[in-house]
């Protein structure tokens, strides 16, 4: 029963509806979650996730500020509002999100190809090429 499930079941089916391209469903799974536990920080996170697929940024950074809010320290969070700000063409609080990943988070090649993407964008091409380097190392560091 539907009463029975547990913040985790519902996560676990929006999951599994999302793997197989259900995307509103998968977004009433994780709504469901959330009503379940408001604290389920996973939930939120798929939940932005699902938004940023569908092409709605602004609701998903809403969401992502809400795992923020509950988990302070993941870096994945932070990457993704970046990602939600790059599409919104706000690269400035891109970036800022960028470094926040970073600093959580600091082997992660993505989140330095996307601050050299967004110094670019800002017109810095001195430190696009600085974040581009270390994604060229730690990439090269993957491959050995």
């Amino acid at each position: 029963p539907q009463e029975d499930r547990t913040a985790e079941n519902w996560l676990l089916l929006g999951n599994i509806l999302q793997d197989r391209g259900r995307n509103d469903d998968a977004i009433f799974m994780y709504t469901q979650s959330i009503l379940k536990d408001d604290k389920f920080y996973k939930a939120y996170y798929n939940l932005a996730n699902s938004y940023l697929d569908a092409d709605k940024p602004n609701m998903a950074i809403v969401e992502y500020k809400n795992v923020i809010k509950l988990r302070k320290d993941y870096a994945y969070a932070y990457y993704n509002l970046g990602c939600a700000y790059l599409k919104l063409g706000e690269y400035k609080k891109a970036r800022k999100s960028f470094l926040d990943a970073v600093f959580y988070k600091n082997t992660e090649p993505d989140f330095y190809y996307n601050l050299a993407y967004v110094y670019k964008k800002l017109n810095k091409p001195k430190d696009a090429q600085a974040y581009l380097e270390i994604y060229n190392k730690l990439k090269e560091n993957e491959i050995q």
